[in-house]
């Protein structure tokens, strides 16, 4: 009796241990398949990518004009370093930097980022956070509180990325009068920045003739074949010199001639 009792112990305990390494198997399975996945898809996709492990993401053939975004986020940014990181010829030609959010909220490193990246020669453009459910007319005057451009920044950047539960028409409204405010006041057309389905399920219909800034990450293109865009954020993860945190990592869809015609005059 007492050897069966034992024996059933050891049975119990052995059924435990497999459970707990099953588990830890599957969990480990759901972190790494992504990864494997990316990585075969990056071979898979017939050199599409540049092999440059410096920046830690497979940076996209074809584009000759590289930049970054950043916020808060990232810490404190050591511009000169951005500025002189030289990969094979490729560089950090353009930053994005958050500027505000909502009605009332500016980035704490906004005015440190925008000052210390202009020094280098980045170019540089603000972008907004925008919620549908505030009022857009007041969030529009949150970022020209904020921001003063000049002769050769970009464009402003409306970056609605969130519903806030309101309709496809209520943020299409919001969307509107935000950038008529902001281009009656800067002189200049905003660039609309978002993901690959918010901008099918959304903005589609209404933004056409706007500057697009397409979120869609790990793949060789853009899925974005029934309209024409400038900027892609091809990656969250990108290692750039002078920052701690990893940063979103972009390039621009054109010459840099054409880059040129869109900088505030």
């Amino acid at each position: 009796m007492v050897v069966a009792k034992v024996k059933r112990k050891k049975k119990k305990a052995d059924r435990s241990k497999q459970i707990l390494l099953a588990g830890l198997l599957f969990i480990l399975a759901i972190i790494a398949t992504p990864l494997i996945i990316r990585y075969w898809q990056s071979l898979a996709d017939g050199g599409q990518y540049h092999n440059l492990k410096n920046f830690g993401v497979p940076v996209p053939k074809g584009y000759n004009i590289h930049g970054i975004d950043v916020s808060h986020h990232q810490g404190t940014i050591l511009w000169e370093e951005v500025a002189a990181m030289d990969v094979n010829g490729i560089r950090v030609n353009f930053a994005f930097i958050k500027a505000t959010e909502g009605i009332t909220r500016q980035d704490k490193h906004f005015k440190r980022n925008w000052k210390n990246a202009k020094k280098t020669g980045i170019i540089c453009g603000a972008y907004h956070f925008f919620h549908p459910s505030r009022d857009a007319a007041k969030q529009a005057e949150n970022f020209i509180s904020q921001v003063k451009l000049e002769p050769g920044d970009l464009p402003p950047v409306l970056d609605i990325e969130v519903t806030n539960r309101r309709s496809k028409k209520e943020i299409v409204e919001g969307a509107t009068e935000w950038c008529r405010i902001i281009e009656e006041h800067y002189g200049v057309k905003p660039i609309i920045y978002t993901g690959l389905k918010y901008y099918d399920s959304y903005l589609a219909d209404d933004f056409a003739d706007y500057h697009l800034w397409i979120a869609h990450y790990y793949k060789h293109k853009p899925g974005l074949d029934h309209r024409k865009w400038q900027f892609w954020q091809h990656s969250d993860k990108a290692t750039i010199n002078g920052i701690k945190e990893r940063v979103d990592m972009n390039v621009w869809n054109e010459s840099e001639e054409k880059l040129k015609k869109i900088l505030v005059k």
